[in-house]
C-alpha cells in the first residue's frame, strides 16, 4: 500500500513537472516569436563571398511583421501584397490575381520563422520567379534574414536587420552653414533616360540653405520634385529631404572637406547616405546609396549659365 501510494505520488509529481516544462517551453517559444514583431530596417549584408559592390539587402530595405495568435502578418516583403496572414500550422494562404496565384506557407520551427511563397503563372502571363524561401532568426545582433530564390538553383542571401531605434546614429561632424557655400547656386543635369534634373540651392543665411529639386521627362512633363534644406543643429549640419513634399527624413553631416559633404542616416531604409562633391572643373555630383558598398546612384550637374 505504501509503495503504491509513493509510486502514485511520484508519477503525479513527474506529470506536474512535465506540464510545467511544457508550459515554459510554449512560453519561451511565444516570447521568441513575439520578438519578430515590428518594422525592420536593413543594416548589413552578411552573404559570404560578395564584393563590396555586390553588397545589398536580401529582400526589401524595410519590411514589417505583425505577430498575432497562431499567425504572422507580412507587409513590405517585396511581392506587392499587403497584410498577408501566414498561419503557423503550415496551412496555405492563397492570393489570386489576374496574372498569377501566390501561395504562402510558413511555420515556427526551433528558433526561426520560415515561409515560402510559390507563384503559379496564368495562361498568357510572362514567366518569372517560381519560388522564394525566407527564414527569420533573432540573434544578439538583431534579426538575421536568409533568402533563396528559386531553390535549389538560387544562392542564399543573408542580411542583418534591426528596429530603427536599435541602430546607432553616426557621430556628427562639426560645421556651420557657411561651410557649404560652394553648394549654393542653380545646378542642372540630364539623366540616362534623357530627362532633366535640377537642384537650386539658396546661399547660406540664417543658419540654413534651402533648395528645390525637379525632374522633367523628355516630353516636358514634371515627373518628380523634392524640397531640400540644410540647417545648423547642435554644432553640426542636418540635411532634410521631403520627396514630393511628403514626410521629411533627416541625415546628419558625418564628413566635410572644402569640396565634399557626406550626410548619413542608417535608420532610413533608402538611401542611407547622400554625398555632394564639387570637382576641380566646377561640376557637381550627388550620389545616394547604402552606408556600405552596393552601387550608389549618381547624378551629375553643371552650374546653370547666367542669362
Amino acid at each position: 500500500m505504501i509503495l503504491r501510494k509513493w509510486l502514485s505520488t511520484t508519477l503525479a509529481l513527474v506529470a506536474a513537472l512535465a506540464m510545467a516544462i511544457a508550459v515554459d517551453v510554449r512560453a519561451a517559444k511565444a516570447d521568441d516569436l513575439s520578438s519578430l514583431d515590428g518594422e525592420w530596417i536593413f543594416v548589413e549584408d552578411r552573404t559570404e563571398g560578395r564584393t563590396l559592390e555586390q553588397l545589398s539587402p536580401p529582400m526589401a530595405s524595410k519590411f514589417e511583421m505583425r505577430v498575432e495568435k497562431d499567425a504572422i502578418i507580412l507587409n513590405g516583403h517585396g511581392s506587392g501584397h499587403r497584410d498577408v496572414r501566414i498561419a503557423l500550422d503550415g496551412s496555405t494562404t492563397e492570393i489570386d490575381e489576374p496574372k498569377s496565384i501566390s501561395r504562402y506557407q510558413g511555420a515556427w520551427r526551433g528558433d526561426a520563422f520560415s515561409y515560402q511563397v510559390a507563384f503559379e503563372r496564368k495562361a498568357g502571363a510572362p514567366q518569372g520567379i517560381g519560388l522564394i524561401r525566407r527564414k527569420f532568426r533573432m540573434t544578439t545582433e538583431g534579426l538575421l534574414v536568409s533568402v533563396v530564390v528559386d531553390p535549389p538553383a538560387g544562392k542564399e542571401s543573408i542580411g542583418l536587420y534591426r528596429h530603427a531605434e536599435d541602430i546607432p546614429m553616426p557621430p556628427q561632424a562639426k560645421a556651420v552653414i557657411d561651410d557649404l557655400r560652394w553648394l549654393s547656386g542653380a545646378w542642372v543635369g540630364t539623366r540616362s533616360s534623357g530627362s532633366s534634373i535640377e537642384e537650386r540651392w539658396s546661399p547660406p543665411l540664417g543658419g540654413a540653405m534651402l533648395a528645390v529639386s525637379r525632374s522633367v521627362n523628355t516630353s516636358g512633363k514634371m515627373v518628380a520634385f523634392e524640397y531640400l534644406r540644410v540647417i545648423e543643429r547642435d554644432g553640426g549640419l542636418v540635411y532634410v529631404a521631403q520627396p514630393g513634399g511628403k514626410t521629411q527624413t533627416e541625415f546628419v553631416l558625418t564628413e566635410l572637406t572644402a569640396n565634399l559633404a557626406v550626410f548619413e542616416n542608417p535608420r532610413h531604409d533608402y538611401p542611407k547616405r547622400i554625398v555632394y562633391e564639387l570637382s576641380a572643373d566646377g561640376a557637381l555630383s550627388a550620389t545616394i546609396g547604402q552606408t556600405k558598398g552596393g552601387t550608389p546612384r549618381r547624378f551629375d550637374f553643371k552650374r546653370e549659365a547666367t542669362r
